[in-house]
């Protein structure tokens, strides 16, 4: 890649040429892991059975080549080709089996090379893998073949009479237009958007057993209602793209070609890619067209990024979580921060386009102010860490050519005011759950406490710099949830309407996000009457005492939550009268910053 492209990228740009590029190195990737499955199977030839070796789907493979090599393009670029050839090759590397037996999983190639010979239309025969009365024909869909255990074997043949699927308990006879369901035959469908001239081709792909993240999952058909909602929302989500981003959406028709429909999940949406699946993203349903848009791009980027990474190493191998990412609830490897940054210096740019295009888009405003911020101090963070490489920092230099600007544009005042306090409510509550504050600072500050001390001076407090991944309490985003239904839709009607029902709200969360900070601070005061180590209560605390006005416990609670809570344990563990944590949240607030 030259350097240009690779700026270009970085800056979020590229089109559809580089996405080209990306694609043909993923070609030439899989087709070396292809490679190596097939030799290391011929070691051992036992693996295979029940089924041929995979040196049969080579050869099928190599045959369709010569007649048809679109065909063969087709399911190599597949992204779920990649899929399976990583996790296959990490079952060989490890020895173990998997979802499956291992002959499931290396007889796949099978199903690859069938489908390739289905596309290019010639004639052969093959054995294939059933896995619970499916065989999978990737790109296509899936046959239905009853039987009466979880593994079995298929025997296809395409000729005059048609392309036949048999075992010993049934036959499928495929039917002469794909796209149309049978009994035993279910097809992968389309989703096909149009809007001016660019066109969106996906498959909507519920079937594909190496669809998921991590390993092989079964097919999970949707019904038509299912698909028309997925294809209505993605024809909403694609005018808002080619609309507001058209260069990205140009990218996206080359680098986009499959989607993993999820359940849909109360008031969030979330997505998933990886990097060995190129060109595929998993998306849990929305009907909200401008979130889908932004979870596309989202993934893109991740897409876009994993197949650089093929390419060029923007880091060393440093698996440790130490990390805070503003879009997580866990410490990062610096792989998943960089991950991150680029996907959602992506996001930002969607609704920092649509912000401009609809100024009374409070949601928008809000969304574009959220992850500027987000961006960019996690850019700056981790921009001098030891573990980028050189080509690392010119990767973040060329986000920063773009997100820096944007860190000095206006934003509305409400919805501005609103992304400063989901930031510091994230942040606080990621501090409360990962850091552990230094323990002779929490015996020094306790037992002043107890002595009565009024203005204790410990000098200044070890600052804890290294996260624990194992969490010290629960989790929830509700607030930023509550803030997104006031800032969109119906605003205020909807919180009121919908608001009891985000998952992990209280009454106090609503009061905070309705205004009526004087409701949450007594409701929050309340909760930790009865627990005083709840996260999101300490954290709502110091944020409602905040939007009355500052303060020492306030600020102690959002600057160094942790250390509050620990010392507040440590305090009434040893002593007769628990005082209430806010009492000690203001006096450690006099004296740290």
């Amino acid at each position: 890649m030259p350097w240009t492209d690779f700026d270009a990228f970085a800056r979020g740009g590229g089109g559809p040429a580089l996405v080209r590029h990306l694609r043909a190195t993923e070609r030439s990737r899989r087709l070396l892991l292809l490679r190596g499955i097939i030799d290391q199977a011929a070691k051992s030839p036992d693996v295979s059975a029940p089924l041929p070796p995979p040196e049969w789907a080579w050869e099928l493979l190599a045959r369709i080549e010569e007649q048809d090599p679109a065909a063969v393009e087709t399911i190599l670029a597949h992204p779920y080709t990649g899929s399976w050839a990583g996790y296959t090759t990490r079952l060989c590397r490890q020895d173990v089996t998997g979802v499956c037996p291992f002959w499931v999983h290396l007889g796949h190639v099978h199903c690859l090379a069938a489908a390739a010979a289905v596309r290019a239309g010639i004639d052969f025969e093959a054995e294939l893998p059933i896995w619970q009365g499916t065989v999978s024909l990737p790109t296509l869909g899936v046959v239905r073949l009853h039987t009466g255990e979880a593994f079995g074997v298929a025997r296809v043949s395409a000729g005059n009479d048609g392309i036949v699927f048999r075992n010993r308990h049934r036959e499928v006879r495929l039917p002469d237009d794909l796209s149309t369901e049978t009994a035993g035959w279910q097809p992968v469908r389309p989703i096909i958007s149009w809007h001016g001239d660019l066109r969106l081709s996906l498959r909507l792909d519920d079937l594909d057993p190496y669809r998921g993240l991590y390993e092989p999952i079964p097919p999970k058909r949707l019904s038509p209602l299912e698909v028309e909602s997925w294809r209505s929302v993605v024809a909403g989500a694609w005018q808002l793209l080619t609309t507001n981003l058209p260069d990205v959406a140009e990218a996206l028709t080359v680098g986009l070609e499959s989607l993993v429909p999820a359940p849909a999940v109360a008031f969030k949406l979330p997505s998933a890619s990886t990097g060995e699946a190129f060109g595929s993203a998993i998306v849990a349903y929305s009907s909200d067209p401008e979130q889908l848009a932004a979870a596309l791009v989202h993934e893109f980027q991740h897409i876009r990024l994993g197949g650089v990474q093929h390419l060029a190493a923007l880091h060393t191998d440093d698996p440790r979580e130490r990390l805070y990412a503003p879009w997580r609830d866990d410490p990062r490897p610096i792989g998943g921060v960089l991950h991150g940054i680029y996907a959602f210096f992506g996001v930002t740019a969607f609704w920092r386009a649509l912000a401009a295009a609809e100024p009374g888009n409070a949601l928008a405003a809000f969304e574009f102010a959220l992850w500027r911020k987000a961006s960019w101090r996690t850019l700056r963070a981790v921009y001098p860490d030891e573990s980028l490489t050189d080509i690392g920092r010119r990767f973040l230099d060329g986000i920063s050519v773009k997100l820096a600007p944007w860190q000095e544009e206006p934003v509305a005042a409400g919805p501005a005011a609103w992304a400063s306090m989901s930031a510091r409510d994230h942040y606080a509550t990621w501090c409360l759950r990962h850091l552990r504050p230094d323990t002779n600072a929490v015996s020094a500050l306790a037992g002043a406490w107890r002595r009565g001390d009024s203005w204790p001076k410990p000098g200044r407090l070890p600052e804890p710099r290294t996260p624990t991944p194992v969490p010290d309490g629960s989790w929830t985003d509700a607030r930023t949830d509550l803030i997104r239904l006031r800032l969109g839709r119906n605003g205020n009607t909807a919180l009121r309407t919908h608001g009891p029902t985000v998952p992990g709200a209280t009454k106090a969360d609503l009061a905070l996000v309705s205004g009526d900070h004087e409701s949450a601070v007594d409701g929050y005061r309340t909760m930790l009457t009865t627990n005083p180590d709840l996260p999101a209560a300490l954290v709502g605390l110091g944020l409602a005492l905040a939007a009355r006005g500052t303060g020492p416990a306030a600020r102690a609670l959002l600057h160094h939550p942790e250390l509050v809570r620990a010392v507040h344990r440590s305090v009434r563990e040893e002593t007769s009268t628990t005082p209430h944590v806010e009492t000690v949240a203001g006096w450690i607030g006099r004296f740290t910053h």
